[in-house]
């Protein structure tokens, strides 16, 4: 009752006649990226800490620099006395 019946004798498909007057443009799909919350979030994250440590070292450097310069000037002070 649910088995297909099938034909005797195999027919051929049949041929195609008509041609195209004018094919249409080949249209490529664009790529899809996909890119998970998690990884946004991580590379978010990774950039606020790196700008942090980044601010950190310029402003040790730049303290670092006005010791120095007071230092020197007081020992340069002490040596005219």
């Amino acid at each position: 009752m649910f088995l297909p019946k099938y034909p005797d004798t195999p027919t051929p498909p049949p041929a195609h006649t008509h041609t195209v007057a004018d094919p249409a443009p080949i249209r490529r799909p664009a790529p899809q990226i996909s890119v998970s919350t998690g990884a946004v979030a991580a590379v978010l994250v990774g950039g606020v800490v790196l700008t942090a440590l980044l601010a950190a070292v310029a402003v040790t450097a730049i303290s670092v620099a006005v010791a120095a310069v007071v230092l020197r000037s007081m020992l340069r002070e002490k040596h005219r006395r």
